[in-house]
């Protein structure tokens, strides 16, 4: 399946990016550093999610420029979780926010405050989790 993203350009293969993947590491610890320092409301909670997510995403694009991967769809990162990494329980985690994210940013749908807590706490250990692809930058 991550195979069908190559083929139809949503990922392209190149040279390992470490320029890349060291500056998205960096965004991400901002764009995490920025929703945890956030006071957490129901008011907010949804835009609150959107960037724990971001933070996440950016994690998984850096893993994917050090191995020379571009992606161009969130949706090939949950594959490349699961088939390349075989990080299965990660993908599904992903794949989770990411549909709740898009419930946010393309259908204006709200999260709630206590699921934004619990996303922002799984979007920690998911991060703490993949550093481990990122060690050697």
């Amino acid at each position: 399946m991550f195979n069908d993203f190559l083929k139809n350009g949503k990922v392209r293969k190149g040279q390992p990016d470490i320029a890349l993947a060291k500056s998205l590491i960096a965004m991400s610890t901002r764009t995490l550093r920025y929703a945890q320092e956030s006071n957490l409301t129901e008011e907010n909670a949804s835009p609150v999610l959107v960037n724990y997510y971001e933070s996440l995403r950016q994690i998984c694009e850096a893993i994917c420029a050090k191995n020379g991967y571009k992606v161009y769809s969130h949706e090939a990162f949950t594959v490349y979780l699961n088939e390349i990494l075989r990080e299965e329980r990660t993908a599904e985690n992903f794949d989770r926010l990411r549909k709740l994210r898009n419930g946010v940013n393309y259908y204006g749908e709200s999260v709630s405050l206590s699921e934004t807590q619990a996303s922002a706490k799984k979007v920690v250990e998911l991060i703490a989790h993949l550093q481990k692809y990122l060690e050697e930058l």
